[in-house]
């Protein structure tokens, strides 16, 4: 079937990345894009980093492209404002309120939603990070000083509560699990990072429940299950996301573990095809069916699937080794592949004391995953090695390798260290 309509829902980060590859391909015909907020597509990943931090008179833009461009560049007609309410896959439309979007090609792009407690967001100061209006929310309450607890240890409450330090404020995290960050990281190195947030001031309250949050109206304290007491002015919820599938129960998508799709972001439906957070499918890359949540595989996929949509009978498997960064207390935190793993090694550094270190995970004899602290030159040799399935000996040897050829340096920068320290 020839495709004249190109329909992306979702005016995210993946729904932008595949609107601008289906044009670099060639593509002449109209493109609509769908999306639920009334904003242009932003990058959400500065909303919990450059965009709380104190010293501005104003939050950043993290807007990625002006109206006009989009309209005028891209050619693209815009139905913001309003989400998107199911699809009928035999009539090939897509309903949005009263109005009825016809395609002949669709991209599922609508990300996922915070998951939250119950009755949480009547109380006044507690919040979920996902949209710009929720970072204005938090950094309004930072720069007033908001004394400042999040539930849920993961990357985005570890992001906030750095911003909240960087104001000198008083912030705790509480996380259900033994370490913060065991499904993105392991246990061990979860408590590693851990040790990073206790010593930058913030408390970790690890292998803890909120039992309730207490107020009148906004919330003044946070409850937890060993009776416990957190004064707080603001309250942030990081418990995780869901795919935000539920409009498309009954549309016949397998929707399972958000979106089914195969190794071509083909859902399984003529003309459907997904990206972004909501995707489930076989990664050939680490020889895992699995979802990835994050910021480079959004990308990746808005451009893989419209590739895929524009050029079906040259379609192209996505594999990549995921890749995600997050940046605390001025430290730049890397991680790629999988934390599934059989043995972790630190390297490179001390996890319990250095600024600057190096772990590496090991799944039978293979090379599976790596975290680096304050090693950014380093993350990508990691994955490339991963991409190439490197054995685990291969692997230690590049690091031995690594760490010889940094020493003369780091012992030349010692000695002009102690030359200061004398003269």
């Amino acid at each position: 079937m020839t495709t004249s309509r190109l329909v992306v829902v979702g005016a995210s980060l993946a729904g932008l990345r595949a609107i601008e590859a289906a044009r670099q391909q060639g593509f002449g015909g109209i493109i609509t894009l769908i999306g639920a907020e009334k904003h242009l597509p932003y990058d959400r990943p500065p909303l919990s980093k450059a965009f709380l931090s104190p010293g501005h008179d104003r939050p950043v833009s993290t807007t990625f492209r002006t109206r006009e461009h989009l309209e005028d560049q891209l050619g693209v007609e815009l139905l913001l404002g309003q989400p998107a309410d199911s699809i009928d896959p035999a009539l090939r439309q897509v309903r949005v309120g009263s109005l009825a979007v016809p395609y002949d090609a669709l991209i599922l792009a609508t990300g996922s939603t915070p998951r939250t407690l119950p009755r949480a967001l009547q109380l006044e100061g507690v919040v979920c990070l996902r949209s710009i209006d929720d970072a204005v929310s938090i950094r309004n309450a930072l720069d007033a000083g908001a004394r400042t607890v999040i539930i849920g240890g993961g990357f985005i409450g570890s992001e906030i509560a750095s911003a909240a330090r960087e104001r000198a404020l008083p912030v705790t995290i509480v996380e259900a699990q033994d370490a913060p960050l065991i499904r993105a990281t392991g246990a061990e190195m979860g408590g590693a990072l851990a040790r990073l947030h206790e010593r930058n001031g913030t408390t970790v309250r690890c292998g803890r429940i909120v039992q309730s949050l207490q107020g009148k109206g906004r919330v003044e304290a946070v409850v937890l299950d060993d009776g416990s007491e957190i004064p707080a002015d603001l309250v942030v919820v990081g418990i995780g996301v869901t795919p935000a599938t539920d409009w498309l129960l009954g549309s016949g998508l397998d929707l399972t573990n958000g979106i089914s799709c195969d190794e071509n972001l083909w859902t399984g439906i003529d003309g459907i095809y997904a990206a972004g957070d909501t995707v489930s499918w076989p990664n050939s890359a680490i020889g895992v069916t699995h979802r990835l949540e994050n910021w480079t595989a959004a990308a990746e996929q808005g451009a893989a699937a419209a590739r895929n949509v524009v050029s079906r009978s040259q379609a192209t498997p996505y594999a990549t080794v995921p890749y995600f960064w997050s940046d605390w207390y001025g430290s730049r935190i890397q991680f790629v592949g999988s934390a599934e793993s059989d043995e972790v090694q630190a390297v490179e550094g001390d996890p319990s004391s250095d600024g600057r270190w190096i772990a590496l995970y090991r799944s039978g004899s293979r090379l599976i995953g790596a975290l680096t602290v304050n090693a950014p030159t380093e993350i990508m040799k990691y994955r490339s090695l991963i991409q190439r399935a490197a054995t685990w000996d291969e692997a230690m040897t590049f690091a031995a390798t690594r760490r010889a050829t940094r020493a003369p340096a780091t012992r030349r920068r010692a000695g002009r260290r102690v030359g200061a320290q004398v003269f």
